[in-house]
């Protein structure tokens, strides 16, 4: 039975989508846009907010604090959107891919603030290669100590969230093998992966004052986990999702996200949540949903042995299906089964890029295609 209206926890959702800058003509990331398009965007951007990434070829999106999936619909409409009218206004192209097909890192120009020469002075080649973009959801829900309790329960569904948003196979005109190759390259930098399992506020708030204590950090916002309590909104930040080129497939992975809160929040009411597994398998489900995507086989942490990420998928669907209803997403949860069956970006990427090869194109043309297709596939539905 449903909770009384009075009853039903309120979930706010927010995302923030890292976008490339492109010449159409080469399809290379264009490693000094103009001011311009930045300033247009700003100008255009209303409730929501544009700004400068790490790398000067990326612009990214936050869209405003939404209060439901519909809501979300809408805003990532309009934050895609502008972007769109003001990189066509210069003659540039917008896509969202977590890793460019060819482009190279060392062609890249950092955007020139104090704390990202800072990062590049410490981190060195490590943060010089960094040249990756991903989508960052931020959902508002409950106390601060019910918000940690959720994390740490989500974190064995996070492997899933990620192989439903693979988007960048390629790296440097290669074809790497993975389906989210980006996530090797984050991993590269400390304090990233998996959040420890943490029960409380206290617990988070221990783990900040000793990093900072050892001079480790600024503040909360460089722990740079797959999920993290925001350093600056009463949140929980997903941040191991690719972006995705299609906007229907990033509401898919937001309602998915949205769903497992209400779900986690009505058990963490009841004193209910499940046994944490070893963060070990969880991280082992994490390789596997980077390397193989949405054809992984996940160890099964209840049952033991492997489980189709399909039927994986289908089951958690079905468990679900009460707080889709309640959060009005059942559409956009539902397109979970489609992601799985017709592969994600970088299924069709892989594809496109083959295909063209045996069609005669030669390995130059069909990666310039990949990035076509990608830009196309940014535009659809805005």
């Amino acid at each position: 039975m449903s909770a009384p209206a009075s009853q039903e926890p309120a979930i706010t959702l927010g995302v923030e989508e890292e976008f490339f800058l492109v010449d159409p003509g080469s399809r290379d990331v264009i490693a000094n846009p103009e001011p311009a398009i930045f300033e247009a965007c700003g100008r255009a951007a209303g409730e929501h907010k544009v700004v400068p990434e790490f790398l000067r070829s990326q612009i990214e999106t936050n869209t405003r604090v939404c209060q439901s999936v519909a809501d979300l619909r809408a805003a990532l409409t309009e934050t895609r959107r502008l972007v769109i009218d003001a990189t066509d206004q210069h003659g540039v192209a917008a896509m969202a891919a977590s890793m460019h097909p060819f482009a190279e890192w060392a062609a890249q120009s950092p955007t020139p603030r104090e704390r990202y020469r800072r990062f590049a002075v410490t981190y060195q080649e490590s943060v010089r290669r960094f040249f990756v973009s991903g989508m960052h959801i931020h959902a508002g829900f409950g106390d601060a100590d019910s918000r940690i309790r959720v994390m740490t329960a989500l974190r064995r569904y996070l492997p899933l969230m990620l192989a439903l948003s693979g988007s960048s196979p390629f790296n440097a005109g290669r074809e790497t093998g993975f389906k989210s190759y980006r996530l090797n390259l984050i991993g590269a930098l400390p304090r990233t992966n998996l959040p420890p399992p943490l029960h409380s506020q206290a617990d988070y708030e221990l783990l900040v004052k000793d990093y900072r204590f050892l001079e480790f950090i600024e503040d909360g916002s460089e722990l740079w986990w797959d999920a993290r309590p925001s350093a600056h909104y009463p949140t929980i930040e997903l941040r191991i999702c690719d972006i995705c080129p299609r906007l229907e497939d990033a509401l898919c992975i937001a309602a998915l996200y949205a769903c497992l809160i209400r779900h986690l929040l009505r058990q963490d009411a009841n004193n209910a949540l499940l046994a944490e597994p070893p963060t070990e398998l969880i991280a082992e489900n994490r390789w596997l949903a980077s390397r193989y995507g949405v054809l992984a086989f996940f160890g099964d942490t209840n049952l033991g042995g492997r489980v189709d990420i399909q039927d994986y998928a289908k089951q958690l669907v079905a468990d679900l299906g009460e707080d889709a209803q309640a959060l009005d997403c059942e559409t956009e949860l539902g397109r979970m089964a489609e992601i799985i069956r017709d592969g994600t970006s970088a299924d069709r990427q892989i594809d496109l890029y083959r295909l063209r090869r045996l069609e005669g194109d030669d390995h130059e043309t069909a990666l310039q295609a990949v990035v076509d297709e990608a830009i196309v596939e940014t535009r659809q539905g805005i």
